[in-house]
């Protein structure tokens, strides 16, 4: 299977691509600084990611930057970048990848806990990862030639213990639980489901 990762610098998406390729599948790894450039804020830079790439059977999504403030400090602008800079960003891809992804393929979002557990400035965040997995309940129904879309949604990740303090109370994830999260996104057969982790 050939599997394209964007955000494959990150800390979820590397840990995506290593576990794809360990599982014997060809792997593209792009992102604003890898091999395969682009910046997911703007459309003709995912398309013309797609016209290098050519065909894929899966597409891995996981990027995603949203302001953490209090509510009250919380402006008009935040919440346009949390929609801008993670929900916009994955529908574009969508967008561009729906003609390039092979019939049976997949896409996999990835979304996030605050969807449906709240933390202290979370607010923006959690609006955002909310529109990506109500999202992703109607496009599958929609997606064509059996493309499968789902959307992966970390807990905070035990690779990332700067977050810790942010998330009291949570269990971290580790890579291996997010690894075979995707792995049933790409490899299994569901469609528009949310899988937590």
């Amino acid at each position: 299977m050939k599997a394209l990762v964007i955000g494959a610098t990150g800390s979820i998406g590397g840990v995506v691509a290593a576990t794809l390729e360990t599982r014997g599948h060809e792997v593209i790894r792009a992102s604003r600084s890898g091999d395969e450039r682009v910046d997911v804020t703007d459309p003709s830079s995912i398309r013309e990611l797609f016209a290098r790439v050519g065909r894929v059977d899966a597409v891995v999504v996981a990027v995603g930057s949203v302001p953490f403030r209090p509510l009250g400090d919380l402006s008009r602008d935040d919440y346009l970048a949390a929609f801008t800079g993670k929900t916009l960003a994955q529908l574009d891809v969508v967008r561009e990848a729906l003609p390039v992804v092979a019939d049976g393929g997949s896409i996999t979002l990835t979304s996030g806990v605050l969807a449906r557990e709240p933390i202290a400035t979370g607010a923006a965040a959690a609006m955002a990862n909310g529109a990506l997995e109500s999202f992703v309940l109607t496009a599958a129904a929609e997606a064509p030639r059996g493309i499968r879309i789902n959307a992966v949604s970390p807990d905070v990740l035990a690779n990332s213990p700067g977050y810790f303090d942010s998330f009291p109370g949570h269990r971290p994830v580790t890579d291996e639980e997010v690894g075979r999260a995707y792995v049933r996104a790409v490899e299994g057969v569901i469609t528009g489901r949310v899988l937590p982790v």
